[in-house]
């Protein structure tokens, strides 16, 4: 068993077997993990908003769906994952506050989940499993060894992706 490496919120890290990473307090946030099953390089991503082009000074690439996948995956390409046997699993994207009406400003979640679904789409990464949406907070776990992706909830019982 490696080490557990946290990554905070609008940061992103990458690791190799035997360590594993972890996120805690997705809420609308989404936790991204990419892994590559043969190298075993691992990546997690814990975005906070869809897109960096809507937000002025966003020097934090890690912050946003759009520049933090591609970030996530620069770097694991460095570490020596292949991009054509990446798979990606993404968890969180929660609809925090239940305020009426559908404002797009308000549902970040279901926004955060999108974003990240379309640049992997466009990245070629194929999303082999999600735990998004509903309406409580997560921390997820990934482990390098088997790509399983641990999401834990309170007062649910605890899944793997």
């Amino acid at each position: 068993m490696g080490e557990m490496i946290k990554v905070g919120m609008a940061d992103l890290k990458v690791v190799k077997a035997p360590d594993n990473l972890t996120t805690i307090g997705l809420g609308s946030c989404i936790g991204i993990a990419l892994w590559d099953p043969t190298t075993k390089v691992t990546g997690l991503a814990h975005i906070m908003l869809p897109d960096s082009t809507q937000i002025r000074n966003n020097s934090n690439i890690a912050k946003f769906a759009d520049t933090g996948i591609q970030k996530l995956l620069d770097d694991m390409i460095k570490a020596g994952a292949n991009r054509s046997r990446l798979v990606a699993k993404i968890a969180g994207g929660a609809k925090m506050f239940n305020i009426s009406g559908s404002s797009s400003t308000i549902n970040v979640g279901d926004r955060n989940a999108e974003a990240s679904r379309k640049k992997l789409k466009e990245l070629g990464i194929r999303l082999v499993s999600e735990d998004c949406g509903a309406n409580y907070g997560r921390t997820v776990e990934i482990y390098s060894e088997n790509g399983n992706y641990l999401i834990k909830a309170v007062g649910k019982p605890e899944k793997i992706i």
